[in-house]
């Protein structure tokens, strides 16, 4: 483009000869004016953007809310559904727990034979496995109560082997009892001279307390003769000779005795209703005796008469290993929990004098639970039987 050759000065003279135009108009009329023209083409243009976005939104809207609707109804469907499901649950929860609770209710009532518990260990129960028993304070310490399991014994382990691994999975309290075990002790046996080594740490607390200490070595001497046929055990206190038990001294070395005639009571520890079948202190010259004795609570023990009321026993006599009993006349046994193991209490004792069966010869009902009375029945391998892991 070619440069202008019109100077600055020149162009101003031009401009100042050109005519002039004139506005009367006040400088705030004509902003006025403006100002309404720019309001009318606003109030124009918003009506109309208002209702453009109007029809957009529609058209965003309308199938959501559609969806939004279904999604709704269905959800309330579903909440319907849910509840009713839940209160079928709820019903089925309830009906389950009064069905539990009625079959524990029966199992303490005079239920079915099915529903009864036996609380020993019988032949038939072991198939492959292997009966342990542990004997365990009250929670008093006055009395050992028994306790057996049956453990599984795939590597045909020695009984008191398997005795000494297992005491760590006792849960004396949940029974209700002492807790006692695993002892503060390490247990060997020593085979070649029917014996078995105890060594206790030198901190050890068995020689604290007369209860303490005899509890101690009778829990041994039980817990021995009832899981293996040893006949001596040998003490050590850190590997030396010897262990210091107070009112006993010095013991290096006592004898295992088993001891038998005694008679079984009911023991009931707190919070069950099924009691534990607890031999006595005492024992008796022969089971006549002892049934009599049963027949009577022992309360300094805490120990409870295991026949009355539920069995009536007359008399009993022997003849080769078999008891024979007889019921007071016109006694009427009940097919309960109670009868059972006053039945089971029964055939402990009778183990306890050596014999091997029980024969009621006037029972007025053909069975207890799971016993036919109109059979001999075989005198329990254990009582007390507890499952441990």
């Amino acid at each position: 483009m070619k440069k202008s050759e019109w100077s600055d000065k020149q162009l101003e003279e031009l401009l100042r000869q050109m005519p002039k135009i004139l506005d009367n108009r006040n400088p705030r009329d004509i902003y006025q004016n403006l100002n309404i023209r720019k309001k009318k083409m606003k109030q124009w243009l918003l009506p109309g953007l208002a209702t453009a976005c109007a029809l957009l939104i529609f058209f965003i809207l309308v199938p959501k809310l559609m969806i939004g609707n279904q999604y709704a109804e269905e959800k309330a469907s579903q909440k319907d559904a849910s509840a009713g499901q839940e209160v079928q649950n709820a019903d089925e929860n309830s009906k389950l727990a009064k069905e539990s609770d009625n079959s524990q209710a029966k199992t303490f009532s005079e239920a079915g034979n099915n529903e009864l518990l036996k609380t020993a260990i019988y032949d038939d129960d072991v198939n492959n496995g292997t009966v342990l028993t542990y004997w365990i304070p009250d929670s008093q310490a006055q009395i050992l109560v028994p306790v057996s399991t049956l453990v599984n014994n795939s590597n045909d382990k020695l009984s008191f082997t398997l005795f000494i691994e297992k005491m760590v999975d006792l849960q004396e309290e949940d029974w209700g009892l002492s807790e006692f075990y695993p002892l503060n002790a390490t247990l060997k046996l020593d085979e070649k001279n029917k014996s078995v080594l105890i060594d206790v740490p030198a901190n050890h607390k068995y020689g604290q307390g007369s209860t303490t200490e005899t509890n101690f070595i009778k829990v041994l001497q039980k817990d021995i003769s009832s899981n293996s046929q040893m006949k001596k055990i040998h003490f050590s206190t850190n590997g030396k000779p010897g262990i210091e038990l107070g009112n006993y001294g010095r013991q290096e070395e006592i004898q295992v005795v088993e001891e038998k005639n005694h008679a079984f009571f009911f023991y009931y520890s707190e919070g069950n209703e099924i009691p534990y079948l607890v031999p006595s202190i005492d024992t008796y010259k022969d089971i006549q005796t002892a049934l009599e004795a049963m027949k009577n609570d022992q309360p300094l023990l805490g120990l409870k008469s295991s026949l009355l009321p539920a069995l009536p026993i007359k008399d009993v006599s022997t003849n080769e290993k078999t008891l024979y009993v007889t019921l007071k006349d016109n006694s009427t046994l009940s097919d309960n929990q109670l009868t059972l193991n006053a039945y089971e209490s029964l055939l402990l004792t009778a183990k306890e004098f050596g014999l091997d069966k029980v024969i009621i010869k006037n029972s007025s009902i053909k069975n207890i639970g799971p016993f036919d009375l109109s059979k001999e029945n075989k005198v329990p391998l254990a009582p007390n039987f507890r499952t441990i892991q």
